[in-house]
């Protein structure tokens, strides 16, 4: 206890004479000077004379600075006061080089702010949990096939069995995410998209209302017994004002009555990171929202299936108790159930499209790391050739009694206090540019990038990082230095082209990472451009679409098809209208895919017997002429072609090669949905599901021989896009006065299908521009400091008649070597790292003869820029000047 409290004290002791330095001084200083005094008055009384007397008493009392030194130690905080000290040298000794100083805090910022914006969006996307309880435990169930874009698992009929007769999940839960409704309320209807869930869905999640509750299990009791609707917080307070008054009140999805039992938590959005649902509602009511039953149906692949693990079980069990009761499945229902193998992921990230999204975050946080390591290697050959220039003042430093370690220890400083500020601004800029790309649309789906403690200290590890990678070279320099040679000076080291030192391997690496950088954004650009070059086999520009749900007027069947053809020959009188036509879906926004192609004479129509899965589209007459999309044989679907009529298609030349191979299509048949189908047409391939699909079969259906309901139409015309949505507006609104209608561009519509690349190009060409404004700084700075460091040299050489070529080869020969060598390392680091930007780039081709010339090029030129200033001031040497100043 005594021991404690002394050792107590005795910091206490120690904080009081930190806080109270100067004081402690004047003390101490009195105290030491009263000694002395006391001394030289006992020489003088030995018979001294006062001089005299007083230079003893000096000597015999000691060093005065090492006493105060020894006092401080045991009774202050020395190491706070020797750091406070060396920050405050540092900060001098960096205000003395304004130039400098503000070209590392600027190469820094840049570094780390790329670094924080992109594992911003890596920690929103990747590292950030679903808001739900145990998200680790929770599972999505997937057939063992990669498939792309699908987040469609099962039927609901097989979902129940998977539930009921597993042993190795606590519960599993169903939804259905392309649910898509009209809601009215009040006189006001508003078009919203949800999921149709199963009644366990948020018992499974562990989520708690925010108001009101939710519905459960118990409360279903067969097929459309449960008219819940659950909103979610922004529908909530952007619909409905945050008004908890509208719990229990009654609203209409499709014209049928939902009660809003409760309102979601704002940070519960769902099981998907980017689409965030509007409602929730039971899946037992599908059939008033979808206006058909598919609960009962074996062959509709709508469930998304998700599931918890029961303590201990592994995901492989798991797995191997899904795929037995598939198998056990495939045999009771032969003509239904394939028997697929089955496999589990974690949900958030668009089913398989999270490899994909893994992929590309990953590469871009590795691109952007080489950023950074660009940067330090920059900063660190900028520190290396300040030390050296400073080497006189630290060899006096070191002379005068100041030891190595104290001198490593002020270097090291010097770099933590460039990199906390440049870190600190890099941060500030990254929270702004986030801020910035939040608001732009789209950024990443529906989701918000926050910055958030994660980020913040990855970004101080990544500046603390950064200080120790370029600080240690000059510190080492420092530590390895003689301060005799140092305090000698004397020439310049000539620097010969066949020694290489620390400071050229590291603008060697700088220029290899940075033309690596270059190369990457050059692929971007050009695979940005093979990306607007896809023939997607709709021409978007100058065409408009057009949402119009008649379904909602409450008439079904041919009224509803004759106020479509009514509303098309509406739209077809405006004035410069060229086209017009509606479609199921437009390519690109879902679409019926996989339904099931048989052969003609089938009589099992079990999904293995079938030949192809294509998408499936109804369409009126006109539509491929407003779509823009080629009929390449055969004629278009007329209004004659009905119910009552024998079936008819067009088809794309996809499906067709594939069903006939080199055979002419035209009069072929297929079973599509039990119906025995005559092709009469032949269109162009496209794109349906997203840039990157390779060709799809695609059958287009006549309006009047399918059962969908929804429609788009889509309008063709060279009027500007403002003028024509006002015309739309004002046209059909004349002829449906109660139905919602929305007009917008058909380009604009796309634009989030190019997102990928276009982020990808901005992302790599941000990286691009700060690699080739590094590689500039690190080339000029050698440059200008070999130049520097020898300017007698070159004068002599010029006295003694040295040709230019010379001049400038002893100038700048070895920045220009090591541009070459950097560049094709660089080159050939670009080369192999072809499946790393494979993860990023659409079609990467690191090999493409534009990229490789592009990127030389772009390195020849920062070379000759970056060189340009140090090799005039060369050429522009005086020896006449030089020996009058030496």
């Amino acid at each position: 206890m005594r021991s404690g409290m002394r050792t107590l004290n005795r910091l206490f002791t120690r904080i009081f004479n930190f806080t109270t330095s100067h004081r402690g001084d004047e003390r101490l200083r009195e105290e030491m000077e009263s000694h002395i005094a006391a001394q030289t008055e006992e020489n003088i009384q030995a018979g001294m004379t006062p001089q005299e007397a007083r230079r003893h008493a000096r000597l015999k009392f000691g060093a005065v600075e090492a006493i105060r030194e020894t006092y401080y130690a045991e009774e202050g905080l020395p190491f706070l006061e020797i750091l406070i000290q060396d920050v405050r040298y540092a900060f001098r000794v960096l205000r003395k080089s304004p130039a400098f100083t503000v070209v590392a805090l600027l190469t820094l910022m840049l570094g780390i702010g790329a670094n924080v914006v992109v594992f911003g969006v890596l920690n929103a996307v990747l590292l950030h949990p679903l808001n739900v309880s145990d998200p680790s435990n929770l599972y999505q169930i997937r057939h063992k096939q990669w498939t792309q874009g699908k987040l469609l698992t099962t039927s609901y009929p097989a979902f129940e069995d998977l539930r009921q007769r597993n042993t190795t999940f606590s519960g599993m839960t169903g939804i259905y995410g392309y649910s898509h409704a009209n809601l009215s309320w009040s006189n006001t209807v508003l078009k919203i998209s949800g999921d149709e869930v199963t009644g366990n869905y948020f018992d499974l999640l562990g989520v708690q209302p925010e108001v009101g509750r939710f519905f459960h299990a118990a409360d279903e009791h067969g097929p459309n017994s449960a008219p819940y609707l659950v909103l979610s917080d922004a529908l909530w307070r952007n619909a409905f004002h945050a008004d908890p008054r509208v719990i229990g009140t009654t609203v209409e999805l499709q014209k049928h009555p939902f009660t809003v039992v409760g309102v979601a938590p704002p940070q519960f959005q769902g099981t998907e990171q980017f689409v965030w649902p509007d409602y929730w509602i039971p899946m037992l009511n599908e059939e008033q929202v979808e206006r058909g039953d598919y609960l009962h149906s074996r062959t509709s692949i709508a469930v998304t299936v998700i599931g918890r693990l029961k303590p201990g079980v592994t995901p492989q069990q798991a797995t191997e108790d899904l795929n037995t009761i598939a198998a056990e499945l495939a045999k009771e229902y032969p003509q239904t159930d394939d028997g697929q193998l089955l496999r589990l992921i974690h949900p958030g990230l668009i089913g398989d499209e999270g490899d994909v999204i893994r992929g590309f975050l990953w590469s871009v946080t590795i691109l952007a790391l080489l950023v950074l390591v660009a940067a330090c290697a920059n900063l660190a050959t900028l520190f290396a050739a300040r030390a050296a220039d400073r080497s006189r003042e630290l060899a006096l430093r070191v002379a005068l009694g100041s030891g190595r370690g104290r001198v490593v220890r002020e270097l090291l400083t010097e770099a933590l206090m460039v990199s906390l500020v440049g870190g600190a601004a890099g941060i500030v800029s990254a929270d702004l540019v986030i801020a910035v790309l939040n608001r732009s649309a789209p950024f990443v789906g529906s989701l918000t990038v926050h910055v958030e403690a994660r980020v913040y200290l990855v970004g101080l590890a990544l500046t603390i990082g950064s200080a120790l990678l370029f600080g240690l070279v000059p510190a080492r320099q420092a530590w390895q230095s003689s301060p005799l040679q140092m305090m000698k000076g004397g020439p310049a080291d000539t620097m010969h082209l066949r020694r290489f030192a620390l400071r050229d391997f590291l603008l060697g690496a700088q220029i290899a990472i940075c033309t690596l950088l270059v190369t990457a954004s050059l692929v971007a650009v050009r695979g940005m451009v093979r990306m607007l070059d896809v023939p997607l086999g709709v021409q978007p520009q100058g065409a408009m679409l057009v949402n119009l749900d008649l379904s909602q007027t409450g008439q079904a069947g041919d009224v509803v098809v004759e106020r479509e053809k009514a509303a098309i020959e509406a739209v077809r009188s405006i004035a410069g209208v060229t086209a017009v036509g509606t479609v199921s879906r437009t390519p690109m926004t879902g679409g019926m895919h996989g339904i099931p192609v048989f052969p003609p004479g089938t009589t099992e129509f079990k999904v293995n017997n079938s030949v192809l899965a294509p998408y499936v589209f109804q369409m009126s007459p006109g539509y491929l002429a407003a779509a823009g999309t080629r009929l390449l044989r055969g004629r278009d679907v007329s209004w004659q072609d009905t119910a009552k009529t024998p079936y008819v298609a067009i088809v794309n030349e996809t499906f067709a090669r594939k069903m006939w191979s080199e055979a002419s299509a035209i009069g072929q048949r297929f079973i599509l949905k039990g119906n025995l189908t005559e092709v009469v047409g032949v269109a162009e391939d496209g794109k349906y599901h997203d840039m990157q699909e390779s060709p799809q079969p695609v059958v287009y259906q006549p309006l009047l021989q399918s059962e969908g309901s929804e429609a788009v139409f889509v309008v063709r015309s060279p009027r500007s896009p403002s003028e024509m949505e006002a015309e739309l507006q004002r046209t059909l609104s004349g002829i449906e006065t109660n139905v919602p209608i929305t007009v917008h561009s058909w380009s604009d519509s796309l634009a989030g299908e190019l997102f990928p690349a276009r982020a990808a190009t901005v992302a790599l060409g941000v990286m691009g521009l700060l690699a080739a404004m590094l590689a500039v700084t690190g080339i000029f700075g050698m440059a200008a400091y070999n130049v520097s460091r020898r300017m007698k040299e070159l004068g002599i050489r010029v006295a003694l008649g040295a040709r230019k070529a010379q001049v400038m080869s002893a100038a700048v020969g070895r920045p220009v070597v090591l541009l070459a060598v950097g560049s094709v390392v660089g080159l050939l680091a670009g080369i192999f790292a072809n499946r790393l930007l494979g993860q990023i780039v659409y079609q990467a081709n690191p090999r493409d003869p534009m990229v490789v010339g592009g990127a030389v090029l772009t390195m020849a030129l920062l070379g000759f820029l970056a060189s340009a200033i140090p090799a005039r001031r060369a050429l522009a040497v005086d020896p006449s000047k030089l020996m009058r100043e030496e």
